[in-house]
């Protein structure tokens, strides 16, 4: 009889602890437990003086962390499956970060962003990599700048254009094909077209040789 009347005690102990709430003060801050069978475990800090109340909420289902403050609030939820964090600004500052994914990623900003390195930087993918802007699109470098393909390499624009600043802009290939389906021009100070070999001059249509002084020269000069 003895041992069931001190178990009845304690259970009925525990009951009261599951609804009961124990508060501390401690000078600027008021701390609170809050045991519940519905709503778990609440823990609370509050800083009158500062107007911020901190949360930690256990129910069984999720663990959620909560800061509020008089304009902002802060709250980092914890499942089973995920982690949220929802904040004004967010800090993260370590010597290593490795980020990784089995399925998609996004990184998104509604306002503008930048992605920046003191040393080598490195963006690669094993499929199709695609560079798109609704405006316009800037490729630097204070050194050189090398774009290459092992297949096609296209480069395309309603205008186009290719110049070289201050020193000699070149076309190589091992065949080379200039063409423009309403008309083709080569301008400059002075202008050389030479062949190692054969050089045909050729149209379909009317074809002018002008110059102040017109020069052909030759071994074997073939007219008609």
């Amino acid at each position: 009889m003895h041992n069931e009347s001190l178990r009845n005690e304690k259970s009925a102990h525990d009951e009261r602890l599951h609804n009961e709430s124990v508060v501390l003060i401690m000078s600027k801050l008021v701390c609170r437990v809050e045991l519940d069978k519905d709503k778990g475990i609440i823990l609370t800090v509050e800083n009158k003086d500062g107007k911020i109340t901190q949360t930690a909420v256990m129910n069984g289902e999720s663990i959620t962390i909560t800061s509020k403050g008089e304009q902002d609030t802060s709250t980092i939820t914890q499942k089973p499956d995920s982690i949220a964090i929802k904040c004004k600004t967010f800090t993260l500052e370590t010597e290593t970060i490795t980020c990784k994914s089995t399925k998609d990623t996004l990184h998104q900003s509604e306002q503008k962003m930048t992605i920046q390195s003191t040393g080598d930087m490195t963006l690669k993918s094993s499929a199709k990599l695609t560079e798109e802007a609704t405006s316009d699109v800037k490729i630097s470098g204070s050194s050189k700048v090398t774009i290459a393909a092992t297949s096609n390499a296209e480069l395309s624009g309603s205008n186009t254009t290719v110049s070289a600043t201050s020193g000699k802009a070149e076309v190589k290939g091992l065949n080379l094909a200039l063409s423009g389906t309403v008309e083709a021009k080569m301008d400059g100070a002075s202008v050389k077209v030479a062949a190692k070999g054969m050089l045909n001059v050729e149209s379909q249509g009317i074809a002018t040789v002008k110059g102040a002084m017109t020069n052909i020269q030759g071994n074997l000069i073939k007219l008609g």
